[in-house]
């Protein structure tokens, strides 16, 4: 029997705790043996979460015994992981026993050093600062998951559900993973990353900004064809000074800023409206149907009719 240790930290999130222990718990064979025994573990007896205090019914010692460990995330007011949790992990490591770490858990493999070099993936929130934090970890903030081998990562909530049925499949085959698929009321694979749900929000602006204005006329005038000479006739600027100017007060430039006020308007229709994809199109500003799918899909990773199944029922 496989088995799975859960390192549950202080300040640990109920939610990425939850997901490994019923995942694998609940996993079945053809002939009903359950392949995975599940074991709840912390450096002291009792540990504190948001809502609760959890009775760990093991130590860390049990990380030495398992064959797979899963470190879920933690709550922005958790303290950097002990010493010896990182020498825990760092020894499963090293004995080959493979490491998995939901949402912000990649905060803790990364501080073991584990991550370095790794692709690896985190709540999209959090990404921009796993990656500042340690910057020798390849950060992929627009994926479920990754999987390296013997080091896993997952983005946030659900996508730790994909990456534990990922591993049932990997270990186990399609068929049990589709099993536990249908247990757990998910689908075995679920179509685009985590770009799908990060909100393709404009740069912010500092308050009177001499861009502020321009800003606004641009997302008032989203369904023309604006070009960069309009953009900066409108700012009663060069193109070559306002391109630097806009660069310097929003780290992006004028285009590319377009582009995530057409994503975003495009999102916001998607979800709030039953206009068809040729009028979200044109209100949007693409240039064609054709063009706003392909754009959608490489910004978003889904197309927009698979937004718009995922998202549409957050307006009523």
């Amino acid at each position: 029997m496989h088995t799975v240790a859960v390192l549950a930290l202080d300040h640990v999130v109920a939610g990425d705790l939850a997901t490994p222990i019923e995942v694998f718990g609940r996993a079945r064979l053809a002939d009903g043996r359950r392949p995975y025994r599940v074991r709840v573990c912390a450096p002291r007896p009792q540990v504190a979460t948001e809502t609760f205090t959890l009775v760990a019914p093991h130590g860390l010692e049990a990380l030495r015994e398992a064959d797979t460990v899963v470190v879920p995330g933690c709550s922005e007011d958790a303290a950097p992981p002990d010493t010896e949790v990182l020498d825990a992990l760092r020894a499963a490591a090293a004995a080959g026993t493979r490491l998995v770490s939901i949402c912000t858990g990649a905060f803790i493999l990364a501080a073991a050093g584990l991550l370095d070099g790794l692709r690896a993936t985190t709540h999209w929130v959090a990404a921009d600062q796993l990656a500042e934090r340690f910057p020798r970890v390849d950060v992929r903030p627009d994926v479920l998951y990754v999987d390296n081998g013997q080091i896993l990562t997952s983005a946030g909530a659900a996508a730790g559900m994909d990456l534990c049925l990922h591993i049932i499949r990997r270990d186990l085959g399609s068929a049990v993973a589709a099993d536990s698929a249908r247990l757990s009321v998910m689908p075995l694979e679920r179509e685009g990353g985590q770009a799908q749900f990060i909100v393709q929000a404009t740069p912010p602006v500092p308050q009177g900004s001499l861009l502020e204005p321009v800003l606004a006329w641009i997302e008032d005038h989203l369904a023309q064809d604006l070009t960069l000479a309009e953009m900066a006739a409108r700012s009663r600027l060069s193109e070559r000074t306002f391109s630097r100017r806009f660069r310097e007060q929003t780290g992006t430039t004028p285009l590319q800023w377009l582009l995530r006020a057409r994503v975003r308007r495009a999102q916001f229709l998607l979800e709030t409206t039953d206009h068809g994809v040729e009028r979200i199109a044109s209100q949007a500003g693409f240039g064609s149907p054709t063009a706003f799918r392909e754009r959608f899909k490489r910004v978003v990773g889904v197309t927009p009719q698979s937004y718009r199944s995922a998202f549409r029922s957050r307006a009523s």
